[in-house]
């Protein structure tokens, strides 16, 4: 029942979105762990059965050079599948040992993916939470976040699990606050008849032929193409292409950069390159360009990098066996930037950009001013064409739920979008084409409860909680037992 019942729970995830079947399959899977006589056990089956299937699109980057790397595909399945399910694991056991019952396991497993979320770098995809994106509940993010998310449907459904008809009404109750919540809160607000227009560039390169020498030219093209089409509506006040879009190293690219800038019309573009910092380590980087020119007015250092992608946690291992970070093009893989940083975009203002992997994490969010938008620049063709491209589409949509800000992803084989301050989608170009997008900036909303507050008000719920069940916990097991008359 646990592996089964883990597998449902994953089909909450996008791009499946069947959240009413997650909802059941975490009162069947909270249910199954309190009555397991080993619930170490049937957590890890629980947790790897739902690791294993919302995050299988992990394979698909040791596929692009399959005759090199296929061989670590499964491999790496499974060291996600069970490394994270080892958090479910832990948290089945403890809750049922010093919590007590599926209301214990599940501010267990909720306390296990807060830790999972900022342990060793962190890597908060896939949360229970995270089942709501796709439900009228999203909204609610602006108010408690993601854990907050995670810990209505965790707890509601360790409530329900109980079955207990006082008890399986609380648990309904609270399941129902997420979504009372996020019907209550306005739409965002429509663009303004004067908002600037933003043009996002999908390339469309595929992993395997990006840095073909071949290719290059053609995709190249492809974007100038795109950029300088005629405008259906007003001129386009700045261009935003995607990550690592630039076919030469910053430092060679003096004679592209005015040829992409007259493409835009000299207006600004804010484009994903390679370059060496002057410590001569690679970086991965967007660089506004600014003028007729194309000069650099501005960089972004991409700074939280992905692990055995952009850099190995144990190089001197895997230089043993041949093997280099997977996406990183230049030798050594990438050094990380200085943190998050604010443009000013002219014409738009400050804007926050963000590389691929660092739209996973909410924090980012917080370490700067407020901007005016957030603009994401990613290059999901490293995870095929199915579930991790749509996945992190999503994740997308909740950071800009979370921080009430507007958010526009250029993908350079998609999904490209225009998502609004409360995390809906606006606009988009599917998969596998090439073309562009035309958007005016849809407004910022003022910065909600979550902006302010992150995960701490999540955190200490959790520690009352906890403290809550272990001392009610304790108080029944060492209750003595009556002496018969």
């Amino acid at each position: 029942m646990p592996p089964l019942a883990g597998g449902l729970v994953a089909l909450g995830q996008a791009p499946w979105g069947l959240w009413p079947l997650a909802l059941v399959a975490w009162v069947v899977g909270l249910d199954a762990l309190a009555r397991s006589p080993r619930p170490f056990r049937a957590g890890m089956a629980f947790g790897a059965a739902h690791f294993g299937l919302a995050l299988i699109w992990i394979t698909e980057p040791f596929l692009i050079d399959a005759a090199v790397t296929a061989w670590l595909a499964p491999i790496a399945l499974a060291g996600v599948a069970f490394g994270f399910g080892l958090f479910w694991a832990v948290a089945a056991w403890a809750g049922r040992r010093w919590l007590g019952g599926a209301v214990g396991i599940a501010v267990a497993i909720a306390g296990g993916e807060l830790l999972r979320s900022y342990i060793l770098s962190g890597f908060p995809w896939a949360l229970p939470g995270h089942i709501l994106i796709a439900s009228p509940a999203l909204p609610a993010a602006s108010l408690i976040g993601a854990h907050g998310l995670g810990l209505a449907v965790l707890l509601g459904a360790g409530l329900i699990a109980s079955r207990r008809p006082a008890v399986v009404a609380l648990g309904v109750a609270l399941w129902a606050v997420p979504f009372g919540l996020g019907l209550s809160l306005s739409p965002a607000p429509q663009a303004a008849a004067d908002a600037p227009v933003i043009r996002l560039i999908q390339p469309n390169a595929p992993q395997h032929l990006k840095w073909d020498a071949a290719w290059m030219g053609t995709f190249w093209r492809q974007g100038l193409a795109e950029t300088a089409a005629a405008p259906t509506g007003p001129d386009p006040a700045a261009v935003l292409w995607p990550e690592t879009a630039l076919p030469e190293l910053l430092r060679y690219a003096d004679d592209l950069r005015p040829i992409l800038s007259s493409a835009a019309g000299g207006v600004p573009v804010l484009i994903g390159a390679q370059r060496y910092g002057d410590d001569r380590r690679p970086r991965n980087t967007s660089v506004l360009l600014t003028g007729d020119a194309g000069e650099v007015a501005a960089i972004y250092d991409k700074h939280r990098l992905v692990p055995f992608g952009e850099f190995l946690p144990f190089p001197a291992f895997f230089d043993a066996v041949g093997l280099g970070p997977l996406s990183a093009q230049l030798a050594g893989g990438y050094q990380p930037g200085d943190g998050p940083v604010l443009l000013d975009m002219p014409g738009i203002g400050p804007v926050l950009p963000l590389i691929c992997y660092e739209a996973i994490f909410p924090q980012l969010l917080r370490a700067t001013d407020r901007p005016r938008v957030i603009l994401h620049l990613t290059n999901d063709a490293w995870f095929g064409t199915g579930i991790g491209p749509q996945q992190h589409l999503a994740l997308a949509r909740l950071r800009a739920a979370e921080s009430g800000l507007p958010l526009m992803r250029a993908a350079n084989t998609g999904i490209s979008a225009v998502i609004d301050a409360r995390g809906q989608v606006l606009q988009s170009l599917p998969m596998g084409v090439h073309g562009h997008l035309d958007a005016a900036l849809p407004p910022a909303l003022a910065a909600p409860l979550y902006q302010k507050t992150g995960d701490w008000a999540a955190l200490i719920v959790l520690l009352l909680l906890g403290i809550a069940l272990s001392w009610r916990h304790r108080a029944i097991v060492v209750e003595p037992t009556p002496k018969a008359p």
